[in-house]
């Protein structure tokens, strides 16, 4: 078979330089006796292909079931002590190291209640005390912030989220106000537990600045929770969103706090290419069916269970050369943090 020829070539000065020169490459090994040293050049000692700046060892956090999913949106969300207690397991023995939790009520609804979280964590840390468990609490109304107050002085969780935000999430408002911010985190650092910045968008980032950096409540480096793709939230509509949108935050809270550890939460239709993404920029990530229902962003299969999700990205974070982070040194990062702030109090 002969192809035609495209016109606009002048195969006449093609033909007559093949003639002249057959199809030979001009090459030169200037390094010779290397062909292409992996290490420094011949020229420089100036390594030509540097190490890429990123930690070994990831975070990867399960948060088992959160406070926005019912079982009306998935049915196989952890509701019940006994649901959230099998979850958890399922987790630890699957490799986790880092177990976020929820209390619900009988209804299936969020709850602050010292009572429902000892119903878990008791059982938890009586057979598993070497994991590391964080709870998230906000508190709505004045009873929640009494649970508030008293599940933070327990001394069951090392970790407390402290959301810096103001937005509509779903149908909700969803606003801390500026004495909030900076009382809860207070309250967080005089309990001993490490406050985890938890931002939505890039202005949650400026208000973490105004009201917690820059005033000296808290001193870096922080640990940082960043939850987009819920709807209000910073969006990830597409590859390209997902992308731009985490590449933005980073640079953000870089800016305030270069060495703050982030944990980007895998929300909403972002999920596993979220948690590629993160793993592959040196982030730290947190899975499970706190932040989503779904598996992939472009189908509705529904996650069936938290561990089959950490098994599928404790491969991807293996498959990039890193390893999960270790409860021991998860908590000895959380515990020289609470040293930072305490200092700055």
């Amino acid at each position: 078979m002969t192809l035609n020829k495209p016109a606009d070539v002048n195969w006449d000065q093609v033909n007559k330089w093949t003639a002249r020169e057959n199809l030979n490459t001009y090459w030169r090994p200037y390094g010779y006796p290397e062909i292409m040293s992996t290490g420094t050049s011949a020229f420089s000692g100036a390594e030509q292909m540097p190490k890429w700046d990123i930690p070994e060892q990831a975070i990867i956090s399960v948060a088992i079931n959160g406070a926005f999913f019912t079982k009306n949106e998935n049915p196989n969300q952890a509701t019940t002590a006994e649901e959230i207690i099998r979850s958890a397991e399922e987790c630890i023995e699957a490799g986790a190291q880092n177990i976020h939790l929820h209390a619900r009520d009988e209804k299936g609804y969020n709850v602050l209640g010292v009572d429902e979280f000892r119903r878990i964590l008791d059982v938890l840390r009586q057979r598993h005390p070497e994991i590391a468990y964080d709870a998230c609490l906000v508190a709505v109304n004045d009873e929640e912030s009494a649970d508030m107050r008293a599940m933070i002085d327990t001394g069951l969780i090392a970790g407390v989220p402290v959301n810096t935000t103001a937005l509509i999430l779903g149908d909700n408002l969803f606003v801390k106000p500026p004495h909030v911010i900076i009382e809860k985190t207070r309250l967080v650092v005089e309990a001993g537990l490490t406050p985890q910045i938890a931002v939505y968008s890039d202005a949650d980032v400026d208000n973490a600045r105004r009201f917690l950096i820059d005033s000296g409540l808290v001193k870096g480096p922080l640990s940082w929770l960043f939850v987009p793709g819920l709807p209000g939230c910073s969006p990830m509509w597409s590859p390209e969103t997902m992308v731009d949108g985490l590449m933005r935050i980073v640079r953000l809270i870089r800016h305030v706090d270069p060495q703050g550890e982030i944990i980007v939460c895998t929300g909403g239709r972002s999920g596993l290419y979220l948690a590629n993404l993160a793993l592959i920029m040196g982030l730290h990530v947190r899975i499970g069916m706190e932040d989503t229902v779904w598996k992939w962003p472009h189908r509705d299969d529904l996650i069936d269970n938290n561990a089959d999700l950490f098994k599928t990205v404790l491969s991807m974070a293996k498959a990039l050369g890193r390893t999960p982070m270790p409860a021991a040194a998860y908590k000895t990062m959380l515990a020289d943090s609470v040293t930072r702030q305490k200092q700055a109090l």
